[in-house]
């Protein structure tokens, strides 16, 4: 089975006049997440993608876990500050984790990680 993290590459952004300026919340936190992945165990069973948009802005930065037959979880209000990126991105991971090793994705809140377990905006069943 293979399974996605979807990751907001819009989330905490600065704009100025209509326009991106610099790097996101969300690409920072992308980019840790890519060179964790490299030498994370379950890298071959799970896909790290960029989403431009998963509109849920007021929740900066946000994330998904999905996967087919299982529910989806959008996680947010992520820190995406460059001191707690590592800490997140761990966590994110050590969650994916936990997500993988269920065969219909359901993650209990006492198993998941700081920040992810105040940070669910959404549950989503599976179709």
């Amino acid at each position: 089975m293979t399974h996605s993290l979807l990751v907001c590459t819009t989330c905490a952004s600065t704009w100025q006049n209509g326009k991106k300026v610099g790097i996101s919340g969300g690409e920072t936190l992308l980019k840790e997440l890519s060179q964790l992945q490299q030498s994370w165990e379950l890298r071959s069973h799970f896909e790290i993608r960029a989403v431009s948009c998963m509109s849920a802005c007021s929740h900066a930065c946000v994330v998904t876990f999905v996967a087919e037959g299982k529910y989806s979880y959008l996680f947010g209000d992520l820190p995406s500050d460059a001191e707690n990126i590592p800490t997140t991105a761990a966590a994110i991971l050590s969650c994916a984790e936990i997500y993988c090793d269920r065969a219909d994705g359901m993650l209990a809140w006492k198993e998941r990680p700081e920040p992810l377990k105040s940070g669910v905006i959404a549950r989503i069943p599976p179709l």
